[in-house]
């Protein structure tokens, strides 16, 4: 990307939020045009600024990250804005809520600085930053909703079968190398899938297929322990 990422920073820690802005103004390429110590602050600084990308926090006073997400998410003023969560092992219960409202990933409190800057950019770019370790709490969060009784979903049956295959590594959280290795395909290949699960099932990125593939019956709890 040519220009610089414009970043919004949502944490009601003042200290936390400003160490991330600090670290995020002193980055390459990456920009801090403001700050928010709330959902809804994060929801009006959104629509005022425009950034690419919202480093949001979920447990905040008021109206919390999953509901700040949804209402960026939703809006077509600030559709085009990524929210990348920023999540502590303790909160492992929001990370199916917050990506069914439009989160494009997930990182850990505790990363490393050069993990979040990288994830910053990732997100910007149009992907979904979404790691095995996550995937796996995410799966573990499926398995605990009351989803036991849900009707046959038909929004798979213009899948390939291979594009079946494909989806349910992905949400068993392989990567794009994984599955090369795993399929024995190229990456070209690949990429060529997820594109196209990305196009049949209407998803805006990877998150989403995961969701589609639980969601739709085509995988289930006992893969939670995959590769």
């Amino acid at each position: 990307m040519s220009e610089s990422v414009r970043v919004l920073v949502a944490d009601d820690e003042p200290l936390l939020r400003g160490s991330f802005r600090v670290l995020v103004d002193t980055a390459p390429g990456l920009t801090a045009v403001g700050e928010a110590s709330d959902g809804a602050e994060a929801v009006e600084r959104t629509r005022l600024l425009r950034p690419d990308v919202v480093l949001m926090d979920i447990r905040m006073p008021g109206t919390d990250g999953i509901e700040a997400t949804r209402a960026i998410v939703d809006s077509p003023g600030t559709a085009g804005t990524r929210v990348l969560i920023l999540t502590t092992f303790d909160l492992d219960e929001y990370v199916y809520g917050a990506l069914r409202a439009g989160a494009a990933g997930f990182l850990l409190k505790d990363t490393s600085p050069g993990v979040l800057l990288a994830g910053i950019r990732t997100v910007a770019a149009g992907e979904s930053l979404l790691a095995p370790s996550v995937t796996r709490r995410l799966i573990a969060e499926f398995a605990r909703l009351p989803h036991t009784h849900r009707a046959p979903d038909t929004s798979l049956d213009g899948l390939t079968g291979r594009e079946r295959e494909v989806l349910v590594l992905v949400a068993r959280g392989l990567s794009n190398a994984a599955i090369c290795e795993y399929l024995h395909l190229s990456n070209g290949t690949v990429k060529t899938y997820i594109g196209r699960l990305l196009s049949k099932l209407r998803a805006r990125d990877r998150a989403q297929l995961v969701i589609s593939a639980y969601e739709s019956g085509l995988v289930s709890a006992a893969h939670r322990t995959g590769a």
